[in-house]
């Protein structure tokens, strides 16, 4: 049974005297016009004699003379042209510019905390010893990006070939670690920061102790003497840890223990861990802390131009198939959902493709599932072993449009990196009428040529937002999952900052 509530925090105003006890939710924003005890209260309020009246009418003043010199100074609001209008990183890992500064770091900057081998670099020493059932060596090669894609003449544009991978999906630590100390952002100064990385490979060190007698102390061995050693660092104390977070390669799931006997580590519930950012490839929707961030996919590019060109090759594709699907069933469970998936493709005839993913044939991806997501106007995207799966992901970098039965498999989970309008790139078909009877192809059909273009045309819109570039330094002129992520998680910082918030 996964749990289905995380920590919520309660957010107290700081403020330098106690106030009456109210509920922890709201804001006690307590103003200094409440004191009607002083004696400035005791004149008419809207008296020229009053000190608040004449102090109001100085700033209307005030207010008046700027607004019409403004509108008498030569203000040019011209825009660059063009779709994107990111600024170019700056190539050096620890960029000290002030245009930087007020540009690119307006949220501040990072620091990354040198954290033991043991927590990070030595795990990646014993991938031989990672997995029960074999090493995963392969799997962590090239920086986290795994061994070069092969078989991929016909599908991939030949110039793009060379940013293509059999990436692993648990590898997200490894990329996040590697892109945080080449960031523009990041500084070696904590005293600077306002963010704190902890590079800590969670999921690498627990995946070792879940599937085997290993006993619940095993699994969480690692977490906890993070944890203990995090809670030393002086600007943890500061904080409390409300301003550090953390990339973790698993599901949220598989760190949320409850008991000893249940499934996965208890990472997230141990001390000190309540307020740090956790991104996750699947997060908890009810707890705060947790971000969900993209699956790592195959596609890593090098630089704009392998962006823009492989966005030109998934809309110039033709596509034959309506609809397809990559998984395969779940024989233990009930009334599979997946089984009536591939049943209803079965019976659509040319009008369907489906990928027979039977143990672990589409693990880190392969040729056969780019080219049926290629060939296909939409793709099915049932949960996974848990609400999410990798293929989602796989199915939008090709530019194929996603049909989900469950809205915690992508609406409740990727808001930073999907686009608002949920009906502009996606079809959402209740999982109970496909059991009821509904015909997913007759649901596909309605749809228009121009509604299908529309809505691809948003899916690759997106993409570069999908995938981690394999350069460290970012894009130039897109930003990728990662720079989605750490903007996102520092504009938080800074608001929370701002606002005096503070975690209890």
């Amino acid at each position: 049974m996964l749990p289905v509530s995380g920590h919520q925090p309660c957010l107290e105003r700081t403020r330098s005297t106690p106030s009456k006890a109210t509920d922890s939710l709201l804001l006690d924003r307590k103003s200094s016009f409440n004191s009607l005890n002083s004696s400035t209260f005791q004149q008419p309020y809207l008296s020229l004699h009053h000190p608040r009246a004449v102090l109001f009418l100085s700033l209307l003043c005030l207010q008046v003379v700027f607004f019409i010199v403004a509108r008498s100074l030569p203000i040019s609001l011209s825009f660059p042209r063009g779709r994107h209008h990111f600024p170019a990183p700056l190539t050096a890992s620890v960029p000290a510019a002030a245009s930087t500064d007020a540009d690119e770091c307006s949220s501040g900057r990072v620091y990354v905390y040198e954290l033991p081998n043991f927590f990070n670099r030595e795990l990646i020493e014993q991938c031989d010893n990672l997995n029960p059932w074999g090493s995963r060596c392969d799997a962590l090669v090239n920086d986290g990006l795994g061994p070069p894609a092969t078989g991929l003449d016909g599908l991939v544009p030949r110039e793009v070939a060379p940013a293509w991978f059999w990436t692993d999906q648990f590898v997200l630590e490894i990329i996040f670690h590697n892109r945080m100390l080449k960031h523009r952002c990041r500084t070696t100064e904590p005293e600077r920061a306002r963010g704190f990385y902890i590079p800590f490979y969670a999921g690498l060190a627990v995946g070792k102790y879940l599937w085997t007698n290993f006993t619940a102390a095993d699994r969480d061995r690692h977490c906890g003497m993070m944890l203990r050693w995090v809670q030393e660092q002086e600007y943890f104390k500061r904080s409390d840890g409300w301003d550090h977070f953390i990339s973790m390669a698993r599901i949220t799931w598989d760190f949320r223990r409850s008991k000893d006997d249940d499934w996965g580590s208890s990472c997230i519930y141990l001390p000190g861990m309540r307020n740090i950012t956790r991104l996750l490839i699947e997060r908890n929707p009810w707890d705060y802390f947790d971000v969900g961030v993209p699956y790592p996919t195959g596609f890593h590019p090098r630089s704009d131009s392998d962006v823009i060109a492989w966005q030109e090759h998934v809309r110039t594709r033709h596509r034959n198939t309506l609809f397809c699907f990559a998984g395969a069933t779940r024989r233990a469970i009930k009334n599979d959902f997946r089984g009536l998936l591939l049943d209803q493709c079965r019976d659509a005839g040319d009008s369907c493709r489906a990928v027979n993913c039977a143990g672990s044939k589409c693990l880190n991806g392969t040729s056969a599932i780019l080219e049926t997501f290629l060939d296909s106007k939409f793709c099915l995207q049932p949960r996974g072993d848990s609400f999410t799966r990798r293929s989602i992901f796989d199915c939008l970098v090709a530019g194929s449009i996603p049909v989900f039965f469950w809205k915690r498999t992508a609406y409740f989970q990727y808001e930073w990196f999907l686009p608002k309008e949920k009906e502009s790139y996606s079809v959402y078909i209740d999982r109970n009428e496909v059991k009821n009877g509904t015909l997913i192809k007759e649901v596909l059909e309605r749809f228009s040529d121009e509604d299908i273009r529309k809505m691809r045309e948003k899916v690759i819109e997106y993409i570069p937002k999908f995938v981690y570039t394999m350069k460290g330094e970012g894009l130039e002129g897109y930003k990728d999952a990662f720079d989605v992520a750490i903007d996102e998680v520092m504009r938080r910082f800074k608001e929370q900052e701002e606002w005096g918030f503070k975690w209890l």
